[in-house]
């Protein structure tokens, strides 16, 4: 006599119950790995539109296409920015700006600012409790 062998319905139910589990788990940590990497972009952008300012000009008040959003190229997360300074700043500052309506427009750290001087700093909305500048810049 010949026994058929496969799964039970409730086999099927107790494995995709354990992989339920697992993947509510497991998303927060990826969406945190994600946001991580969308951060680091926008830190390397501005370092690369720092870099470009200072060969180029201080007084350069627009970054060419490529250099003003990050990722360089595809769908922008963060928007660059460059404005004219004072003195104490150095002469610019740059900021990258979450895009409206990209993953990161609700982001603990806000837009990103470097100045010619080194600085680093987050602008953060009103009333938004700030995460240290190690958190967020993760001391890049």
């Amino acid at each position: 006599m010949r026994r058929e062998r496969g799964f039970t319905l409730l086999e099927l139910v107790i494995a995709l119950a354990i992989a339920a589990i697992v993947a509510a788990f497991a998303w927060p940590g990826y969406h945190a790995q994600i946001a991580q990497g969308h951060r680091a972009d926008a830190i390397a952008a501005i370092y690369r539109a720092a870099q470009f300012i200072d060969s180029a000009s201080p007084e350069t008040d627009a970054l060419p296409t490529g250099l003003d959003q990050a990722p360089q190229s595809g769908t922008p997360v963060y928007r660059l920015n460059v404005s004219k300074g004072d003195e104490a700043d150095g002469g610019y500052v740059i900021d990258a700006r979450p895009v409206d309506s990209g993953p990161m427009r609700d982001d603990a750290c806000g837009a990103f600012r470097l100045d010619a001087t080194g600085a680093r700093t987050n602008v953060l909305p009103v009333g938004v409790a700030a995460p240290s500048i190690g958190e967020c810049w993760r001391d890049r």
